[in-house]
């Protein structure tokens, strides 16, 4: 019984000096990718492109780490959200649902690579549908603080200033960190 626990501990990976750097990395791109920015109701910025390059090239588990790092830095005030933004009342404002999203879309990246391994399809589908869970839950969130603050709005506005206009570069985003990613994962060796 103590041998299979010694031989399980063996086979979970630690986290050694260079993934934390890795992390920690990722988090930074974060960072930056957000303050490259074009200010709209909901900026457009390269957020996405880092998310998903973090999860494709970590790993589920240590791009969703990178993911909560960003996000708890923005959290306690680092300015690391677009428009150099951060503390509690970015993530409390109207686009703070989209930013708490990026969590989602790293632990469907995360469930999907458990389910199905490292697949070429299904990190696709992961990234797709983890990009679908962040828009619901920040619209979401965005029609709530925006009805508080503003005024009522109809999910079909809400979607036309959030969603639509961003579909394409998000798509246009994975795509990118899926194959910067690739070609990192080789040079790397991951």
């Amino acid at each position: 019984m103590i041998m299979s626990e010694v031989k399980e501990l063996k086979k979970q990976k630690a986290f050694s000096t260079i993934v934390l750097v890795q992390i920690a990395m990722c988090s930074a791109i974060m960072a930056v990718c957000s303050w490259i920015s074009i200010p709209l109701t909901v900026p457009v910025t390269l957020q996405t492109f880092a998310i998903f390059f973090a999860v494709y090239f970590l790993g589920g588990r240590n791009g969703t780490i990178s993911v909560l790092i960003y996000i708890l830095l923005g959290a306690v005030g680092v300015p690391v959200f677009a428009g150099f933004k951060g503390g509690i009342g970015a993530l409390l404002g109207t686009t703070g649902g989209y930013i708490i999203g990026f969590i989602f879309s790293a632990l469907v990246f995360w469930l999907f690579e458990k389910l199905f391994g490292r697949k070429l399809w299904a990190e696709i589908v992961s990234m797709v549908l983890g990009l679908l869970v962040c828009y619901a839950f920040g619209t979401a969130w965005f029609m709530i603080v925006y009805a508080g603050t503003k005024g009522p709005i109809t999910l079909a506005t809400a979607l036309g200033w959030c969603v639509f206009p961003f579909i394409i570069p998000d798509i246009a985003k994975i795509a990118l960190a899926l194959g910067l990613g690739k070609t990192l994962r080789k040079v790397i060796k991951l």
